[in-house]
């Protein structure tokens, strides 16, 4: 036990101090012999009587400690006991209720098989009574078809016959009541967004050309830019590309480009040249790079601008050029960089009313004509040629679409596409936006007057509102209300596939029959 060995312990110790004082007092007192036996004597006596001490006390603390164990073995055995007894008594509560169950699905199956049986005599009566009907409906439907003359199945597809009819004629009447009240709804809030879009981006505009005439300061000019057996000229066009005509103008020299950027470096380099005054080869290809790098500068800077103001920061650096190299693109005297600006704006107002993400439209409307700046290099449509671009440098695929689709190179199948069309369209049909020469003009309505005088049955027809409208009468005895709806359908699917204009143009067919008689 723990507090036997303790004493034993405690005994060893005193035995050892007691040695120790001995020998300690031996050599202290060599004298003392006798006195120190005495004391060893002394300290084995008490040693012993320590050791029974702790023998007596360690035998109470061992009985008192099989006591507390013989308690608590008590205890537990009484708690296993009544916890057993309580597990018994939920035993056969379970058990009674499991009982109880049974009988309860007893007494159900023994109502559920006097049911069936209920169910099978009635089962066989219904069915008695079912043969009985059969042969009764048989008798009437022959006594039917001997009276009205008609078989079942004549009688069934006359019927369905005339129900069909009536149920075309009402769904026809719905479809058209339907489509009427939608096409009136749809073009409403057409209307509605387009308004809003066009009065929120409302500004001024200026029908602009791109430079293509120099001032000179005087005529004697004319003789040191072509040089001496006009080396100056051939230099000149050969470093830019660029045809430089020099005729009785006075005091102009015009240049001749399809590049519209080539054609203002050329304008800038000749600028410089006639400030400058020292025309030669070598100083025109130094002006020439100089001018270069200058509206290298403008153009990126014009795409940056353009990128600032939309708020459209993650362009592709190829793409910001591309876009900056429209500041010097126009179409129909409208400049493209401004008109993609606008488009962007447009794009973002409808998109904003439509309820779809905003940045997405502006993005495709600010770079829909983005092909414009590159389609003199490359061959096709210049919205193919934009989506391509955007496309190699990594822009959505809906932006793509939406460029490839503003002009119908591709078919409009999302929201977003319809958007950037409307926004075009919009933006070119503007007041002053666009302008054309008289002879274009005319030309654009004698085509649109030949496009529908080919027609069969057409009678004459009028270009009206400027081009934007076409009226066209109709002979009635040739053409008919159907075929005449039919008949501005092809007309305006002709006019999309042969001819270029700005915004659209409406076609209206005019039949009109009169019958005329006279009383007397």
């Amino acid at each position: 036990m723990p507090v036997e060995t303790s004493v034993l312990v405690g005994i060893v110790c005193l035995v050892v101090g007691a040695a120790v004082a001995v020998l300690v007092m031996r050599n202290a007192k060599n004298g003392s012999v006798r006195e120190a036996e005495s004391k060893i004597q002394n300290a084995h006596t008490e040693a012993e009587q320590v050791v029974a001490d702790a023998k007596r006390a360690a035998e109470t603390l061992k009985k008192e400690a099989l006591l507390e164990a013989k308690e608590e073995i008590i205890q537990s055995k009484q708690a296993a006991e009544a916890e057993e007894a309580q597990r018994k008594k939920e035993i056969r509560v379970l058990e009674n209720r499991v009982m109880q169950r049974e009988e309860s699905l007893d007494r159900r199956n023994d109502a559920l098989d006097k049911r069936e049986h209920q169910l099978s005599s009635q089962q066989g009566q219904i069915d008695k009574r079912s043969r009985e009907l059969e042969e009764l409906y048989a008798r009437q439907t022959s006594e039917l078809e001997r009276i009205s003359e008609l078989t079942r199945d004549d009688a069934h597809a006359e019927l369905l016959d005339k129900v069909r009819g009536e149920v075309t004629h009402e769904a026809a009447a719905i479809i058209r009541e339907s489509e009427q009240k939608v096409k009136a709804e749809c073009h409403k809030t057409a209307q509605e967004i387009i308004s809003l879009a066009i009065q929120r981006c409302a500004s001024d505009h200026t029908a602009e050309v791109t430079v293509t005439s120099v001032h000179i300061p005087s005529d004697d000019l004319k003789g040191r830019i072509i040089g001496r057996e006009g080396r100056n000229i051939r230099t000149f066009e050969q470093v830019s590309g660029v045809n430089l005509v020099i005729d009785d103008t006075p005091e102009t020299v015009v240049l001749s480009s399809f590049d519209p950027v080539r054609r203002e470096t050329a304008r800038v380099a000749l600028e410089n040249l006639i400030a400058d005054g020292r025309i030669h080869p070598a100083r025109i290809e130094e002006m020439y790079q100089k001018a270069s790098d200058l509206v290298q500068q403008r153009v990126r800077e014009a795409g940056e601008q353009a990128a600032f103001d939309t708020g459209i920061h993650d362009l592709h650096p190829e793409i910001i050029k591309t876009l900056g190299a429209l500041r010097y693109r126009t179409s129909f005297g409208q400049n493209v960089l401004r008109h993609s600006l606008e488009v962007a704006d447009l794009c973002a107002i409808m998109a904003s009313e439509l309820g779809i993400d905003v940045m997405t439209a502006k993005r495709a409307g600010l770079l829909h004509d983005l092909g414009k700046a590159i389609d003199r290099e490359v061959e096709g449509p210049h919205a193919v040629i934009g989506a391509e671009l955007a496309r190699r440098y990594g822009e959505k695929p809906a932006i793509v679409h939406a460029i490839e689709a503003h002009h119908g190179d591709t078919d409009p199948n999302t929201v977003l596409d319809v958007i950037v069309q409307a926004g075009d369209a919009i933006s070119a049909s503007r007041p002053g936006a666009r302008r054309e020469s008289a002879e274009n003009y005319i030309k654009r309505l004698e085509k649109l007057e030949e496009i529908a005088n080919s027609h069969e049955g057409v009678e004459r027809t009028y270009a009206m509102q400027a081009g934007r409208e076409v009226h066209v009468m109709v002979q009635p005895d040739k053409v008919s209300d159907a075929e005449s709806t039919v008949l501005a359908h092809d007309i305006a699917q002709q006019i999309e596939e042969e001819m270029e204009y700005p915004g659209q143009v409406r076609v209206v067919v005019i039949r009109e029959s009169r019958a005329v008689d006279i009383a007397k």
